[in-house]
């Protein structure tokens, strides 16, 4: 009988040794190395099952098994694509590249109760023209049937709940059953026999997800691996758990807020710029089409301190309001926070206003939020950062009905942004009467077609003037 291989694997970044070592050579940490028994087979053999599945081009997945370990011309591949699995939710299409692609292994993480299972859950009882087999290592078949109905939704005949923890029973079960869709809630629960150790270790999360990578492309059937997150906001596990996957999507949001955000990190078969919006709800997740209304809810009319901006996330335009407190410093060292925005961007955008503008900020506290609780990372954010932050340092508000998009140089001159027709159209669409733009955008641009009033401006001090006069 063959022995166990043993093996030294580092906790943090999941890096293999042969040996234990105090310092691990990948991410630096110290006595990180653990020592784990591998069997000497192979680890699950899941090829196969569920292969040719009805609902599934079996003639793609054949011709993906014989083509498998031979070398191939590139101009000898078909280049069709397969057509997608429509998820019956608008935003999950749209961050997924449009649906779920047949065959593909697919992440999602995010904090504990920030409603991971809900998403998944309540997308799958939307299918009901799909066999879908949700597999919980978490929970019971009674906590999601009570989970279920605070969902709305019709009866579903084809979606089937297993709760179990073992590997090589979960896949005698998906070959019994030949399910079209697989859920993995969640991946850190899992376990297989072939590992010596236990359940969420580096081994083991390693191992369970080869595993159900090898399923998916010999099947084509798709799994959908819900992760866990650490304290410090990555995905709980060894990093080739991220390697490993087609899409890692990671769903955020504060708990005291209402707003969820899916957002793509990883996709093989989409852009990583798509962004989908959720509110949270008492029956589920809402998705919300148009975000600017709900972020533009509240009268703002004779506060200082707020400036609306046109911002994009991905191919998304909306209008998101920016707010500023400036206070005199209560200690000998100024405070400088920032809430949705980097915070870095913000001391730069500061250093900007006193040297290039000429007002002093050096012994003023400065707040930064942007409201709902969203992080928005568009350049085009610094020129509302900077009409913000002046309106509370001298309490003067900004007029009511107008905008402004526009990155910020560190020669104080507004940069030119993209997609600048978009945001132009989202703000008319919302009513406002004045947008301020980056002068660089306006060339070639027809303005006869917009009803808004737009102020072109080549330097920060041009739209601080065109604001307050």
């Amino acid at each position: 009988m063959a022995k166990d291989k043993i093996a030294y694997v580092c906790s943090n970044c999941g890096q293999e040794s042969p040996k234990w070592i105090g310092k691990c050579p990948a991410c630096g940490q110290w006595n990180t190395f653990k020592e784990i028994r591998v069997a000497p087979s192979s680890p699950v053999k899941s090829g196969g099952v569920a292969a040719g599945r009805g609902g599934l081009n079996t003639g793609t997945i054949s011709q993906m098994a014989a083509s498998a370990g031979r070398v191939l011309r590139l101009s000898d591949i078909s280049n069709h694509d397969d057509p997608r699995i429509d998820m019956h939710d608008e935003e999950l299409n749209r961050v997924l590249g449009g649906g779920l692609v047949p065959g593909s292994i697919v992440l999602l993480g995010g904090e504990p109760g920030i409603g991971k299972s809900t998403l998944s859950l309540q997308t799958m009882l939307r299918m009901p023209e799909k066999k879908i087999l949700y597999v919980s290592g978490e929970e019971s078949a009674h906590q999601l049937k009570m989970r279920a109905n605070r969902i709305p939704h019709e009866e579903n005949e084809h979606f089937l709940i297993l709760c179990e923890n073992s590997l090589e029973h979960i896949f005698e079960h998906i070959k019994e059953e030949q399910p079209e869709l697989v859920i993995i809630d969640s991946i850190q629960t899992i376990m297989t026999e072939d590992v010596e150790s236990s359940a969420g270790s580096i081994a083991q999360v390693r191992e369970c997800a080869s595993a159900l990578l090898r399923f998916a492309k010999s099947s084509g059937v798709p799994v959908i691996l819900i992760g866990h997150i650490t304290k410090e906001g990555s995905l709980a596990g060894p990093k080739i758990l991220e390697h490993i996957v087609d899409a890692v999507i990671q769903f955020e949001g504060d708990q005291h807020y209402m707003y969820r955000i899916l957002r793509s990190m990883k996709n093989r078969f989409g852009s990583t710029a798509e962004l989908g919006i959720y509110e949270m709800l008492q029956n589920g997740l809402r998705q919300v089409s148009n975000p600017s209304e709900l972020l533009l809810t509240q009268d703002h009319e004779g506060l200082s301190g707020i400036a609306i901006s046109s911002a994009i996330e991905g191919v998304r335009p909306f209008l998101v309001e920016t707010q500023a407190l400036v206070s005199t410093a209560a200690y000998g060292t100024p405070q400088r926070s920032a809430t949705g925005f980097d915070q870095r961007r913000l001391n730069m955008l500061l250093a900007v206003l006193e040297k290039r503008v000429g007002f002093k900020l050096m012994q003023k506290d400065v707040f930064i939020n942007i409201a709902g609780g969203l992080r928005v990372t568009d350049l085009a954010m610094d020129l509302s950062i900077i009409a913000a932050v002046l309106s509370s340092n001298v309490d003067t508000p900004i007029e009511a009905g107008w905008c402004m998009c526009g990155e910020v140089g560190l020669s104080g001159e507004v940069r030119p942004v993209n997609r600048i027709e978009q945001r132009i159209a989202e703000a008319e669409k919302l009513g406002f009467s004045d947008i301020i733009l980056p002068k660089y955008n306006l060339q070639g641009f027809d303005q006869k077609k917009y009803h808004i009033a737009i102020h072109p401006v080549r330097k920060v001090e041009e739209a601080l003037r065109e604001l307050f006069g």
